[in-house]
């Protein structure tokens, strides 16, 4: 199939693509003289790729190439950004050397697929790069290419980089070097290698939680490591699949009562779009311990969690129904993922601890 990025389209191109047309450009500057508007590169499933080309220059056995990141309809961070990409031909056995330059980040933890201390450059762009830049080569020649993203380092602060110990900048990243417009998959794959760091660092219970206010209270109230909690955002079922696919035994859920009494039922993608019934799970597990039905009423109609949380402590059974709720938790999501050992602790904005259930 070909992908004309030439044109509006509702497809993107990845970082890797930006890097693979940026180096295959620069290359065919300094071996044939002819400075290219675009170029038409291969992805590995042989597809063809036409990517334009921002800017190109040369000076003596080096040429610079310049590429604006395009999403398409995607949303994505690094939309609009430069990619540069630089190509030095030297003598030597036919061969491509990429290496990662500024903005492009560091790997300083085990767990991913690159190796502690390398550029967070992923080994299927790498594999694209040198698949097209061979083509150019004679036997005699070797390109040394060098990849940097000028805003890498400001934009990974807005990223999962950190957490997963990729600092100082960006990931070159992309299997097929398209980006498929409003997908949740490549969001939901970024997510994945916290697990791998984790079980890297012999991590044998992971704490997973929603995000930020999760990732917060675990560190204050359980005093746990940073690379132990594992962030699922809304895509539970997709995170505890891949957790048992890569041999996960033990699961804490931990986090703000919002998101995490949705799980009671049944529900695995918490976003308020695909699922919102809290307050009908609320209503159902309190109507247990309220006889009362304007009080229940008054529940199901509330506008936030909170105000759930106020009526229950006035009424004085917060406890009791938190912890109701966070042992069918553990009932629910030990039935679908057999094999591993759930526990569940539920908090509020705050972090005060709201119900728990740990068998």
């Amino acid at each position: 199939m070909i992908y004309d990025f030439r044109k509006k389209s509702k497809f993107g191109y990845t970082t890797g693509s930006c890097a693979a047309a940026g180096a295959y450009s620069a290359l065919y500057y300094l071996k044939f003289g002819e400075k290219l508007s675009h170029v038409e590169i291969e992805n590995l499933n042989g597809d063809k790729l036409i990517i334009p080309i921002e800017k190109i220059e040369k000076s003596g056995n080096k040429a610079k190439a310049v590429i604006i990141k395009d999403a398409g309809e995607d949303i994505d961070i690094t939309n609009g950004i430069e990619i540069i990409t630089e190509v030095e031909l030297k003598k030597g056995k036919k061969d491509v050397i990429i290496k990662g330059g500024e903005g492009v980040g560091t790997v300083t933890k085990d767990g991913l697929q690159v190796k502690k201390g390398e550029k967070a450059i992923n080994p299927k762009p790498k594999e694209m790069i040198k698949k097209n830049l061979l083509k150019l080569l004679n036997e005699d020649e070797v390109a040394e290419v060098i990849i940097s993203v000028p805003k890498g380092k400001e934009l990974a602060k807005k990223t999962l980089n950190p957490k997963l110990g990729i600092i100082g900048g960006l990931s070159i990243l992309g299997t097929t070097g398209i980006v498929r417009p409003m997908s949740n998959e490549a969001y939901m794959n970024s997510l994945v290698p916290q697990i791998d760091v984790a079980l890297a660092n012999d991590y044998k219970k992971l704490i997973f939680v929603p995000g930020n206010i999760g990732t917060k209270y675990a560190k204050k109230l359980l005093n746990a490591d940073n690379d132990e909690i594992v962030e699922v955002s809304n895509f539970w079922g997709f995170m505890l699949d891949k957790a048992k696919e890569k041999g996960v035994k033990e699961i804490l859920i931990f986090g703000h009562a919002g998101k995490i009494v949705k799980l009671a039922g049944g529900i695995y993608n918490t976003h308020s779009k695909i699922a919102d019934c809290r307050n009908e799970i609320l209503a159902a597990y309190s109507s247990l311990f309220i006889d009362d039905k304007e009080v229940i009423k008054k529940i199901l109609y509330s506008n936030t969690t909170e105000e759930v949380i106020k009526i229950l402590k006035k009424r004085g059974v917060i406890t009791e129904v938190f912890n109701l709720i966070a042992k069918r938790i553990v009932e629910r999501l030990s039935e679908r993922w057999k094999g591993i050992k759930f526990s569940c602790i539920i908090i509020d904005m705050n972090g005060e601890v709201l119900g728990k259930y740990i068998d």
